[in-house]
C-alpha cells in the first residue's frame, strides 16, 4: 500500500511510518509531498493520508496520528508496549511536552535528524532505529513491573 503525508517530517511523520512498517504494512511505500498536495495526490496515487488535518489517521483531541494508527489497527492488543511508545511520541508531537520525561528529548532528536537528513526517506532510515530503541525501552519497563 501507499501512504502519504506532508514533507519535512520530524516526530509523528517519522514515528507513523515506523509503526506502519513494523505493525501494519511491511511493504508500505511512503510519499512525502507539499502539504497543499496531500489530498490531491492521495486520490491520484491511491495512498492513505496520515498526519494531516481532517483525516482518520490524524490528530484528534490531545492525541496524535501515531495514536490514531494504533487505535484503527488494534496494535496495542498485539504489542502492549506501543501504548507507552505512543505517550512519548504524543508528548514530543503535541504541546504537552511534559507528558513523559522522554518526550522533549525525542523532539530534539527528531528535529536534529530532520536537519541532517537529505530528504524524508533518508530521515526515516536514520530515525527508525530510534523508535526500535524506544520500543525496547518500553518493553523493558513493562517487564520490570
Amino acid at each position: 500500500m501507499k501512504w502519504i503525508t506532508r514533507e519535512r517530517a520530524k516526530v509523528d511523520r517519522i514515528a507513523c511510518p515506523w509503526l506502519i512498517k513494523n505493525f501494519v504494512d511491511k511493504e508500505a511505500e511512503f510519499l512525502f509531498v507539499p502539504s497543499n498536495k496531500v489530498m490531491e495526490l492521495s486520490k491520484k496515487e491511491d495512498a492513505i493520508p496520515f498526519d494531516i488535518p481532517n483525516v482518520e489517521l490524524g490528530h484528534h483531541g490531545d492525541e496524535c496520528s501515531f495514536d490514531a494508527i494504533i487505535k484503527k489497527y488494534g496494535l496495542d492488543k498485539k504489542e502492549p508496549s506501543l501504548f507507552e511508545v505512543a505517550k512519548i511520541v504524543r508528548g514530543a508531537d503535541t504541546p504537552n511536552r511534559t507528558l513523559t520525561s522522554q518526550s522533549e528529548g525525542l523532539l530534539a532528536i527528531a528535529t536534529g535528524f530532520s536537519i541532517i537528513s537529505k530528504d524524508d526517506h533518508d530521515n526515516m532510515n536514520k530515525q527508525f532505529p530510534v523508535y526500535d530503541a524506544i520500543l525496547a525501552y518500553c518493553n523493558s519497563k513493562i517487564k520490570d513491573h
